[in-house]
């Protein structure tokens, strides 16, 4: 496969076979981080929050399974090489998460709109790559650089697992296994999500899609003629990098990242056709737009000083418990929350 079409090419259609999954998982099964919070804080049901929760559970059954099994070398996961900081993830979960308020989605969710001709979606996805890549490696990097430092880390990985392997004895795969498990069994104990099989089948669907990325990153790794990282999806810097490989195309190369963006689209498109839902929509108030192009360039600049956005460390960075995962994950949370109450019911002390 690798020779027959290069590893670039042979990387793009990895990430886009994962991508797919999670478009389709975005449009037949109403994936959605924000959606989910905003029905858990102001909708009274928490079905969606634990189809996320069970998409993060089969991922961490799947990868920490692929690595007793020895097919992936979790110690090499980028999130586990990087070392863990509070001040980036707690700071750019929260923008990130604000941000995601006043667009009314995130990164992923911009993508999976766009599958299903929402414009808007379009405009939140150029501003959001935009404002990753001048973070990233523009205008603000050298900012960025000096307020969050970016270390490697210098002796062996340290994850959530290493550290319950450390005083508790057992392997880390062992582990990493068993508390998936717990995540899922948590997340199916609710009736009401049980008797919900759409929900469950495509959290659980969204789940593999990212145990995807870890084990095809790991077979380039493995059997490719070039580096490779080890990674899985993510939609911050690659709907950056995807914008450039557009206009850029030939001379920057394919990647993981880049074709699990198309991915993402793709899968959408064909769920928004199957649907019957496929229609062109456009802002008509320029207030709205407003706010959406804001609340996107917080979400570009947040996913890059967080590494990651809803998908990066929400489940990417958690399937293989690194520390940065739930730490973002949760500060994502409570930015979205906050942004939703100003957008809902505003900040004024109720006169009742």
């Amino acid at each position: 496969m690798i020779e027959l079409w290069g590893q670039p090419l042979t990387a793009a259609l990895l990430g886009g076979l994962g991508g797919v999954l999670l478009g389709l998982a975005a449009r037949l099964g109403r994936f959605c981080t924000l959606g989910a919070i905003e029905d858990l804080l102001y909708g009274g049901s928490g079905d969606r929050m634990r189809m996320w929760g069970l998409a993060i559970g089969v991922a961490m059954l799947g990868s920490f399974t692929l690595a007793s099994l020895g097919l992936i070398n979790l110690d090499r996961a980028f999130h586990l090489t990087i070392a863990f900081s509070w001040a980036p993830a707690v700071f750019g979960g929260l923008i990130f998460g604000y941000g995601m308020a006043l667009a009314g989605t995130c990164g992923f969710g911009a993508l999976a709109r766009l599958g299903g001709g929402d414009l808007r979606a379009f405009v939140i996805v150029l501003v959001m790559g935009l404002a990753a890549f001048a973070v990233l490696s523009g205008p603000l990097a050298p900012a960025r650089a000096l307020l969050f430092p970016r270390q490697m880390n210098a002796g062996p990985p340290v994850g959530i697992a290493h550290v319950l392997s450390a005083f508790m004895g057992g392997s880390v795969p062992l582990i990493g296994i068993l508390l998936g498990l717990v995540v899922c069994l948590l997340m199916l104990s609710a009736r009401s999500f049980r008797g919900d099989l759409r929900k469950v089948v495509w959290g659980a669907v969204a789940g593999l899609a990212i145990t995807s990325g870890w084990a095809g990153t790991a077979w380039l790794a493995r059997t490719g003629f070039g580096a490779q990282t080890l990674m899985s999806h993510s939609y911050a810097a690659p709907v950056g990098e995807t914008l450039l490989y557009a206009m850029q195309g030939s001379v920057r190369p394919l990647s993981f990242g880049i074709g699990s963006v198309a991915g993402v689209w793709v899968g959408a498109f064909l769920g928004s056709l199957w649907q019957g839902h496929f229609r062109w929509e456009a802002c008509e108030d320029p207030r709205e737009l407003r706010r959406q192009i804001f609340g996107a360039g917080l979400m570009g600049a947040g996913a890059v000083i967080a590494m990651g956005c809803t998908i990066g460390q929400g489940i990417s960075a958690i399937s293989v418990l690194a520390f940065s995962g739930p730490v973002t994950l949760a500060a994502i949370f409570a930015g979205a929350a906050l942004g939703l109450r100003q957008l809902i019911v505003g900040f004024r002390r109720s006169t009742v």
